[in-house]
Protein backbone atom coordinates (compact mmCIF):
# COMPACT_ATOMS: atom_id res chain seq x y z
CA UNK A 1 0.00 0.00 0.00
CA UNK A 2 1.83 3.40 -1.09
CA UNK A 3 1.99 6.17 0.81
CA UNK A 4 1.06 9.78 0.00
CA UNK A 5 2.47 13.05 2.15
CA UNK A 6 0.54 16.41 1.90
CA UNK A 7 1.80 19.64 3.13
CA UNK A 8 -1.06 21.97 3.61
CA UNK A 9 -4.20 19.71 4.93
CA UNK A 10 -5.69 21.97 7.47
CA UNK A 11 -8.50 23.14 4.85
CA UNK A 12 -9.00 23.83 1.30
CA UNK A 13 -7.07 21.84 -1.16
CA UNK A 14 -5.17 19.95 1.09
CA UNK A 15 -7.64 18.53 3.13
CA UNK A 16 -10.08 17.46 0.33
CA UNK A 17 -6.61 15.32 -1.07
CA UNK A 18 -6.13 13.75 1.93
CA UNK A 19 -9.79 12.67 2.03
CA UNK A 20 -9.76 11.50 -1.24
CA UNK A 21 -6.76 9.62 -1.67
CA UNK A 22 -7.45 8.09 2.22
CA UNK A 23 -10.70 7.02 0.69
CA UNK A 24 -9.61 5.44 -2.00
CA UNK A 25 -7.43 3.23 0.54
CA UNK A 26 -3.78 5.09 0.78
CA UNK A 27 -1.74 5.86 3.50
CA UNK A 28 -1.71 9.28 4.28
CA UNK A 29 0.10 11.75 6.03
CA UNK A 30 -1.37 14.86 6.58
CA UNK A 31 0.80 17.47 7.68
CA UNK A 32 -0.31 21.02 9.40
CA UNK A 33 1.02 24.25 11.04
CA UNK A 34 -0.99 23.31 13.84
CA UNK A 35 -2.08 19.62 13.39
CA UNK A 36 -6.04 18.72 13.94
CA UNK A 37 -6.96 15.21 13.54
CA UNK A 38 -10.88 16.20 13.95
CA UNK A 39 -10.60 17.83 10.25
CA UNK A 40 -9.81 14.17 8.69
CA UNK A 41 -11.85 10.85 9.14
CA UNK A 42 -10.30 8.11 11.82
CA UNK A 43 -7.81 5.63 10.19
CA UNK A 44 -5.18 3.77 11.09
CA UNK A 45 -4.39 4.72 7.48
CA UNK A 46 -3.87 8.52 8.24
CA UNK A 47 -0.89 9.77 10.52
CA UNK A 48 -1.41 13.82 11.14
CA UNK A 49 1.77 15.44 11.72
CA UNK A 50 2.72 18.78 12.10
CA UNK A 51 5.35 20.67 9.47
CA UNK A 52 5.78 24.09 8.89
CA UNK A 53 7.76 24.05 5.19
CA UNK A 54 9.45 27.72 6.15
CA UNK A 55 11.29 25.94 8.70
CA UNK A 56 14.36 23.13 8.22
CA UNK A 57 14.00 21.62 11.87
CA UNK A 58 9.99 21.28 11.21
CA UNK A 59 10.58 19.63 7.44
CA UNK A 60 13.42 16.85 8.83
CA UNK A 61 11.35 16.39 11.90
CA UNK A 62 8.07 15.69 9.79
CA UNK A 63 9.84 13.13 7.66
CA UNK A 64 11.51 11.23 10.41
CA UNK A 65 8.02 10.50 11.81
CA UNK A 66 6.50 9.92 8.33
CA UNK A 67 8.73 7.05 7.24
CA UNK A 68 8.88 6.47 3.66
CA UNK A 69 6.63 8.28 1.18
CA UNK A 70 6.25 7.35 -2.14
CA UNK A 71 4.66 10.88 -3.02
CA UNK A 72 4.88 14.01 -1.72
CA UNK A 73 2.13 17.04 -2.69
CA UNK A 74 3.62 20.60 -2.32
CA UNK A 75 0.59 22.29 -1.33
CA UNK A 76 0.73 24.32 1.36
CA UNK A 77 0.59 27.87 0.72
CA UNK A 78 -0.42 31.16 1.39
CA UNK A 79 -2.15 34.50 -0.66
CA UNK A 80 -2.15 37.64 -1.36
CA UNK A 81 -3.99 40.07 -3.15
CA UNK A 82 -2.90 43.91 -3.55
CA UNK A 83 -1.15 46.30 -5.58
CA UNK A 84 2.11 45.79 -6.04
CA UNK A 85 3.21 49.25 -5.45
CA UNK A 86 1.80 48.79 -1.77
CA UNK A 87 3.58 45.71 -0.95
CA UNK A 88 6.20 46.20 1.66
CA UNK A 89 9.14 44.00 0.09
CA UNK A 90 9.14 41.93 3.87
CA UNK A 91 5.36 40.73 2.97
CA UNK A 92 6.80 39.66 -0.78
CA UNK A 93 9.28 37.76 1.09
CA UNK A 94 6.97 36.40 3.25
CA UNK A 95 4.77 34.80 0.48
CA UNK A 96 7.78 32.96 -1.56
CA UNK A 97 9.69 31.36 1.87
CA UNK A 98 6.17 29.47 1.85
CA UNK A 99 5.02 29.45 -1.63
CA UNK A 100 8.21 29.14 -3.37
CA UNK A 101 11.24 28.09 -0.86
CA UNK A 102 8.92 25.43 1.07
CA UNK A 103 8.56 23.84 -1.64
CA UNK A 104 11.37 23.99 -2.79
CA UNK A 105 13.09 22.67 0.96
CA UNK A 106 10.22 20.28 0.63
CA UNK A 107 11.55 18.47 -2.55
CA UNK A 108 14.88 18.68 -1.76
CA UNK A 109 14.22 16.61 1.49
CA UNK A 110 12.50 14.00 -0.12
CA UNK A 111 14.92 13.84 -3.01
CA UNK A 112 17.68 11.53 -1.30
CA UNK A 113 14.95 9.03 -0.94
CA UNK A 114 13.52 8.91 -3.76
CA UNK A 115 17.02 9.12 -5.74
CA UNK A 116 18.23 5.96 -3.92
CA UNK A 117 15.13 3.88 -4.32
CA UNK A 118 15.25 5.45 -7.95
CA UNK A 119 10.55 5.93 -7.57
CA UNK A 120 8.64 8.28 -6.31
CA UNK A 121 6.51 11.67 -7.15
CA UNK A 122 6.42 15.00 -6.58
CA UNK A 123 3.10 16.80 -7.17
CA UNK A 124 3.65 20.41 -6.85
CA UNK A 125 0.21 23.11 -6.49
CA UNK A 126 0.71 26.11 -8.18
CA UNK A 127 -2.38 28.00 -9.72
CA UNK A 128 -3.95 29.19 -12.72
CA UNK A 129 -2.62 32.29 -12.62
CA UNK A 130 0.68 31.03 -13.95
CA UNK A 131 -1.71 30.31 -17.16
CA UNK A 132 -3.23 33.80 -17.88
CA UNK A 133 -2.14 36.94 -16.58
CA UNK A 134 -4.47 38.33 -13.79
CA UNK A 135 -4.37 42.01 -11.67
CA UNK A 136 -3.43 42.44 -8.26
CA UNK A 137 -2.20 39.29 -7.67
CA UNK A 138 1.27 40.46 -9.06
CA UNK A 139 3.30 38.63 -5.89
CA UNK A 140 1.67 35.66 -5.43
CA UNK A 141 1.87 35.02 -9.35
CA UNK A 142 5.32 35.68 -9.38
CA UNK A 143 5.99 32.95 -6.55
CA UNK A 144 3.73 30.08 -8.42
CA UNK A 145 5.47 31.17 -11.64
CA UNK A 146 8.85 30.44 -10.22
CA UNK A 147 7.45 26.43 -9.00
CA UNK A 148 6.23 26.17 -12.62
CA UNK A 149 9.95 26.87 -13.99
CA UNK A 150 11.76 24.82 -11.09
CA UNK A 151 9.13 21.71 -12.16
CA UNK A 152 9.33 21.85 -15.75
CA UNK A 153 13.59 21.85 -15.04
CA UNK A 154 13.15 19.52 -12.25
CA UNK A 155 11.19 16.89 -14.09
CA UNK A 156 14.22 16.29 -16.90
CA UNK A 157 16.87 16.37 -14.18
CA UNK A 158 15.23 13.41 -12.27
CA UNK A 159 13.88 11.32 -15.27
CA UNK A 160 16.94 9.10 -15.39
CA UNK A 161 16.54 8.52 -11.63
CA UNK A 162 13.17 7.04 -12.00
CA UNK A 163 11.93 10.18 -9.92
CA UNK A 164 8.72 11.87 -11.87
CA UNK A 165 7.40 15.96 -10.94
CA UNK A 166 3.81 17.09 -11.98
CA UNK A 167 1.92 20.24 -11.55
CA UNK A 168 -1.92 21.02 -10.39
CA UNK A 169 -2.64 24.32 -11.66
CA UNK A 170 -6.19 25.02 -9.80
CA UNK A 171 -8.93 27.88 -10.72
CA UNK A 172 -10.36 30.11 -8.81
CA UNK A 173 -11.44 29.19 -5.47
CA UNK A 174 -13.85 31.15 -3.52
CA UNK A 175 -15.02 28.34 -1.12
CA UNK A 176 -11.47 27.80 0.36
CA UNK A 177 -9.63 29.70 2.85
CA UNK A 178 -7.50 31.95 0.39
CA UNK A 179 -8.57 35.45 1.42
CA UNK A 180 -9.52 34.49 5.05
CA UNK A 181 -6.30 33.22 5.68
CA UNK A 182 -4.45 36.51 3.87
CA UNK A 183 -6.58 38.75 5.61
CA UNK A 184 -4.11 40.34 7.95
CA UNK A 185 -1.47 40.37 5.04
CA UNK A 186 -3.50 42.13 2.52
CA UNK A 187 -4.26 44.68 5.13
CA UNK A 188 -3.64 48.29 3.68
CA UNK A 189 -2.38 46.54 -0.10
CA UNK A 190 -5.56 48.48 -1.90
CA UNK A 191 -4.17 52.18 -2.04
CA UNK A 192 -7.30 54.46 -2.94
CA UNK A 193 -5.85 54.86 -5.82
CA UNK A 194 -6.27 51.62 -6.61
CA UNK A 195 -9.82 50.93 -5.06
CA UNK A 196 -12.02 51.76 -8.46
CA UNK A 197 -9.85 49.34 -10.17
CA UNK A 198 -9.68 46.51 -7.59
CA UNK A 199 -13.70 46.87 -7.30
CA UNK A 200 -14.37 45.96 -10.78
CA UNK A 201 -11.69 43.23 -10.29
CA UNK A 202 -13.98 41.72 -7.22
CA UNK A 203 -17.13 42.59 -9.32
CA UNK A 204 -15.73 40.27 -12.55
CA UNK A 205 -15.27 37.72 -10.00
CA UNK A 206 -18.49 37.35 -8.17
CA UNK A 207 -19.66 36.73 -11.45
CA UNK A 208 -17.93 34.18 -12.76
CA UNK A 209 -19.83 30.98 -13.83
CA UNK A 210 -16.81 28.77 -13.46
CA UNK A 211 -14.76 28.36 -10.52
CA UNK A 212 -12.84 25.60 -9.33
CA UNK A 213 -13.90 23.72 -6.01
CA UNK A 214 -11.35 21.60 -3.48
CA UNK A 215 -12.62 18.30 -5.32
CA UNK A 216 -11.47 19.22 -8.90
CA UNK A 217 -8.11 20.00 -7.35
CA UNK A 218 -7.86 16.36 -5.22
CA UNK A 219 -9.10 15.40 -8.13
CA UNK A 220 -6.41 16.98 -10.40
CA UNK A 221 -3.67 15.63 -7.55
CA UNK A 222 -5.05 11.96 -8.04
CA UNK A 223 -4.80 11.88 -12.39
CA UNK A 224 -1.29 13.34 -11.81
CA UNK A 225 -0.24 10.80 -9.49
CA UNK A 226 -1.90 7.93 -11.75
CA UNK A 227 -0.57 9.70 -15.24
CA UNK A 228 1.35 7.00 -17.48
CA UNK A 229 2.03 9.83 -19.80
CA UNK A 230 4.54 11.50 -19.24
CA UNK A 231 1.99 14.96 -18.84
CA UNK A 232 3.63 17.64 -16.48
CA UNK A 233 0.32 20.17 -16.07
CA UNK A 234 -2.73 19.58 -14.90
CA UNK A 235 -5.15 21.87 -15.01
CA UNK A 236 -7.60 21.63 -12.30
CA UNK A 237 -11.37 23.21 -11.99
CA UNK A 238 -13.32 24.14 -15.32
CA UNK A 239 -12.16 27.95 -15.46
CA UNK A 240 -8.51 26.56 -15.14
CA UNK A 241 -9.07 23.92 -18.00
CA UNK A 242 -10.47 26.35 -20.55
CA UNK A 243 -7.64 28.95 -19.64
CA UNK A 244 -4.70 26.07 -19.91
CA UNK A 245 -6.68 25.60 -23.60
CA UNK A 246 -7.21 29.09 -24.70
Amino acid sequence: MKTIMITGCSSGYGLETARHFLATGWNVVATMRTPRADVLPSSERLRVLALDVTQPASISAALEASGPIDVLVNNAGIGLFGAFQATPMSTTREVFETNTFGVMAMTQAVLPQFCARRSGLIVNVTSSATLAPMPMVAVYTASKVAIEGFTASLAFELESFGVRVKLVEPGYAPTTRFAVNGGARMEGLIPEAYAPFAQTIFASLAQQNAFTKESDVAEGVWRAVHDTTGQLRFPAGPDAVALAGS
